[in-house]
C-alpha cells in the first residue's frame, strides 16, 4: 500500500500540525549529488579488495533472462555473487502454469515461490542440487529496515541472494517503482514474503531506496556491478501489444526494469560521491548495463550452445508443483520452467545485449614503447601503465597478472583521470601527432521526483603523447531534449588521414549522428545525421581502407547498414544477430543465433559468440579477438586460432597492434588489468 506525504508549505506550522496528526512532511528535495569530475582522486588498488559481482535486479529472474551468461561465466571463475532483488515479485499473486486449475491469488506465496526458484537456479549454478538448504538471515539495512539474505557456499565459492520485497503494484499505482522514482510524495510498504526470517514490514521513499542501495554498496564493495537498461530505447506501437508485451509507454522494456536501473546507478554515483567528499579511495569497479525487453525487438544474438546453456538456468528457477522443495508456498515460479522460455514468443532468453555496446580498455603504445590502457573504473576514467615496456605481458608468463602497484612488474595502478560520472564505454582516437582522444558518455544529472535526468558527449584530450591530459570538455548531444538525449548509445571515433577526427554516436532514433574535429585548430562541426532511416542497434563499427575512406557499419533489423564517408551504401548487405566489426574497410558479422562469423571471404573461422573487434596491420594482416562458446578470450591471427586457457577472467579485452605483434589487454573482475600475447 502507500502513504501519501504533505507538502511542507508553511513549514514550522505544519509540521506541529503533521506531528499532531500522524502525517509527515518531507524535508526539502535532495539533488542528487555528483562527485567532483577533477582527476586525481586516489582509487581503491588491487590489494585493497577483492573481485565481487554484485547484481541489482527489479524481479526474481530479470538476472537469469538478461545478465546471463556473463554473470554465470564469472560465477564459474570463481567470481563470490551477490544478486540484489527489488521488488517482493508478487504481482497478481497467481502461480499460473499451464494446464493447471488456477488457484485463489496469494501474493506472499507467489513471492516465496518465486525466492524458492532462485535458490533452485543457483544451487544448480554452483553445481550443487536444487534443493539444497541455504542459510537464510535477516539482513540490517540503513535506517533500520530490514532484508532476507539466502547465503550459499561450495568450497570458496558463494552466492547470497537480497531480498527488498518492495511491491510491484499500489492500490492507487499500478506500477509502483516507476512512481517511487517520479513521485517525491510516495512511500511504499513492503510485502512479506511466507516463511521470510523478515517478519515486519517497511516503509521506503525515494531517498530511502537510494540509500539501502548506497548502503549495500558500501557493505558488499563489488568489484563488478551488473544493472538493468536505465536508457531504454523509444519503441512506438500499438497499445494492445504494449500492454501484450508489459512494455511502458512508449519504450522497449518493463518500467520497474527502468526505475531500478536509475535508482541503481543513482546509488553507484552517491557511493562514488561520498567517498570523495570523505576522503577515500574511489571504489573500483566497473559497471555493466544489459539491455531488457529490447532482445524482443532485435535478430537474436546468443548461438544454440550458449542458449541452451542460458535457457537452463531458467528450468530449476521455474520449477514444478509436483516438485517437493521443502517450501511450502511452491517450487518456483511455474510459468517459466521447462521449456516455456524458449518456446516464449517474446524470446526473452535468446539475446544479452550490454546496453553500452564495445565498453573495452582503450590500448595505446607511449614514446617509450610501454602500453597505456585507459577505462571506466569507479564511473571515472582511468589509465593503467605498464610499468616498464612488455612487463604486463612478461608477467602473465610468469604466471601473474602483476604488479598493483606503480613501479612494480606488470601494470601499474589506476591513475584518475576524473570526468564521471560516466557510462562504462570510452570511445578513442589518436591524433596525427600521437596525441589520444577519449570520448565518454556522461551522467550530467541524474535525478528522480521531476529532477533532471541528462547525458552528454564529453571528451578529454592529451595534452602531449603519453602526458598529462587538459581539462575534461563537453561535446553537446546529437538530441536536443534531455528524454531523447538518453537513448545516445556508446561512442566511436577514427582519425582521417587528413587528420579530421570522426566522432559516430547512435542517436534516439536508432539511426546514426556524427560531429567532426577541424584537423588546423581541433575545433568540432555540428551534430548531424548520417542519411538512411533503417534502424540500427548500438555498437557501430568503424575503420579506415587503403584509401583513406571513413567506412563505417552497424547491425539493422534487416541488414548491415554501410556508410562511407558519410553516405550510406545502396549494397544490400548481410543481417547480423549481434554487433559487427570491421578492419580495413572490410565487415565481420555473425548471423542471427549462429557462432561462426563471417568476413569478406566468407568464414572467417572464428566461432563464439558477444562482441568482436578486427584489427589489421601490415605484417599480420586482419587479426581478431572475441570469445569461444564458453567465454574464454580467443585471438586469430596469421591463420592460427588460440585461445587464453589461464588466468584471470576477463570482464573485458581490446586488442592492440604494434611492434610486439598482436596484444590482448583485458580487465579481470578484481578491476586490474591482464596482458596475453598469443
Amino acid at each position: 500500500m502507500t502513504t501519501p506525504r504533505r507538502r511542507a508549505v508553511l513549514a514550522a506550522a505544519l509540521a506541529v500540525t503533521a506531528a499532531a496528526t500522524g502525517c509527515s512532511v518531507p524535508e526539502p528535495r535532495r539533488a542528487a549529488p555528483t562527485a567532483d569530475p577533477a582527476p586525481g582522486k586516489p582509487i581503491a588498488t588491487a590489494g585493497e579488495r577483492r573481485a565481487l559481482l554484485m547484481q541489482f535486479s527489479a524481479h526474481p529472474d530479470d538476472d537469469l533472462y538478461f545478465m546471463n551468461p556473463d554473470g554465470q561465466r564469472l560465477l564459474d571463475s570463481g567470481v563470490p555473487l551477490v544478486s540484489v532483488y527489488v521488488t517482493a515479485g508478487e504481482h497478481t499473486g497467481r502461480n499460473r502454469i499451464a494446464g493447471m486449475p488456477e488457484t485463489p491469488p496469494d501474493r506472499a506465496a507467489y513471492s516465496a515461490a518465486r525466492h524458492q526458484g532462485l535458490r533452485q537456479a543457483y544451487a544448480e549454478a554452483l553445481g550443487l542440487p536444487r534443493f539444497t538448504p541455504w542459510r537464510r538471515e535477516v539482513l540490517t539495512l540503513p535506517g533500520g529496515r530490514r532484508a532476507e539474505a539466502d547465503i550459499l557456499t561450495r568450497g570458496a565459492r558463494r552466492v547470497e541472494l537480497v531480498f527488498l520485497n518492495l511491491p510491484m503494484h499500489t492500490a492507487r499505482r499500478y506500477m509502483a517503482l516507476p512512481a517511487l522514482w517520479h513521485d517525491r510524495s510516495l512511500e511504499l510498504r513492503t510485502h512479506l514474503s511466507a516463511g521470510s526470517p523478515v517478519t515486519r514490514a517497511d516503509t521506503y521513499d525515494y531517498d530511502g531506496l537510494v540509500g539501502v542501495l548506497t548502503g549495500l554498496l558500501r557493505r558488499y564493495r563489488p568489484t563488478v556491478v551488473h544493472t538493468l537498461d536505465p536508457d531504454p530505447d523509444i519503441q512506438v506501437g500499438d497499445e494492445a501489444t504494449r500492454q501484450r508485451d508489459s512494455e511502458q509507454p512508449g519504450y522497449a522494456d518493463h518500467g520497474d526494469h527502468t526505475a531500478v536501473a536509475c535508482f541503481t546507478w543513482a546509488a553507484l554515483s552517491r557511493w562514488v560521491t561520498d567517498a570523495v567528499r570523505d576522503g577515500e579511495p574511489i571504489p573500483a569497479f566497473g559497471a555493466t548495463a544489459f539491455r531488457g525487453y529490447y532482445n524482443r525487438h532485435w535478430p537474436k544474438n546468443l548461438p544454440p550452445e550458449v542458449l541452451k546453456e542460458k535457457a537452463a538456468r531458467l528450468v530449476p528457477y521455474g520449477g514444478d508443483p509436483s516438485w517437493e522443495c521443502g517450501n511450502p508456498s511452491g517450487c518456483g515460479d511455474y510459468g517459466v520452467g521447462g521449456d516455456r522460455p524458449l518456446t516464449n514468443r517474446k524470446g526473452w532468453v535468446r539475446s544479452t545485449h550490454h546496453r553500452w555496446a564495445g565498453a573495452r580498455p582503450a590500448v595505446t603504445e607511449e614514446p617509450d614503447g610501454r602500453l597505456s590502457a585507459y577505462g571506466v573504473l569507479g564511473l571515472r576514467a582511468v589509465r593503467w601503465r605498464e610499468s616498464a615496456p612488455g612487463s604486463g605481458t612478461a608477467a602473465a608468463r610468469g604466471g601473474t597478472r602483476g604488479a598493483s602497484a606503480p613501479g612494480g612488474a606488470g601494470w601499474g595502478g589506476p591513475e584518475d583521470l576524473g570526468g564521471g560520472p560516466l557510462a562504462p564505454a570510452l570511445g578513442s582516437a589518436v591524433l596525427d601527432d600521437g596525441r589520444l582522444l577519449l570520448f565518454g558518455v556522461r551522467f550530467a544529472a541524474l535525478d528522480g521526483h521531476a529532477g533532471p535526468n541528462r547525458r552528454e558527449l564529453v571528451l578529454l584530450e592529451q595534452r602531449s603523447p603519453g602526458g598529462p591530459f587538459l581539462a575534461w570538455r563537453g561535446l553537446g548531444n546529437p538530441e536536443r531534449s534531455d528524454d531523447r538525449g538518453r537513448r545516445i548509445g556508446a561512442p566511436v571515433a577514427v582519425t582521417a588521414p587528413d587528420g579530421r577526427v570522426h566522432l559516430f554516436v547512435r542517436n534516439a532514433d536508432k539511426g546514426v549522428s556524427t560531429r567532426i574535429r577541424a584537423a588546423s585548430d581541433g575545433s568540432w562541426g555540428p551534430w548531424r545525421p548520417l542519411p538512411g532511416n533503417a534502424e540500427v542497434q548500438d555498437g557501430l563499427a568503424v575503420s579506415l581502407d587503403a584509401a583513406g575512406r571513413v567506412h563505417v557499419y552497424a547491425a539493422g533489423r534487416e541488414s548491415v547498414r554501410h556508410w562511407v564517408d558519410g553516405v550510406e551504401r545502396p549494397e544490400r548487405l548481410p543481417l547480423s544477430g549481434s554487433t559487427v566489426a570491421t578492419a580495413g574497410g572490410e565487415l565481420f558479422h555473425r548471423p542471427p543465433a549462429a557462432a561462426g562469423l563471417l568476413g569478406p571471404a566468407g568464414d572467417a573461422g572464428f566461432d563464439g559468440y558477444g562482441d568482436v573487434v578486427a584489427a589489421r596491420s601490415a605484417a599480420l594482416g586482419t587479426v581478431l579477438l572475441g570469445t569461444d562458446r564458453r567465454g574464454r578470450v580467443q585471438v586469430r591471427a596469421g591463420g592460427r586460432l588460440r585461445t587464453r586457457t589461464t588466468g584471470a577472467a576477463a570482464v573485458t579485452a581490446a586488442l592492440h597492434l604494434g611492434a610486439r605483434g598482436a596484444t590482448v589487454v583485458g580487465l579481470g573482475p578484481d578491476g586490474h588489468p591482464w596482458s596475453w600475447q598469443p
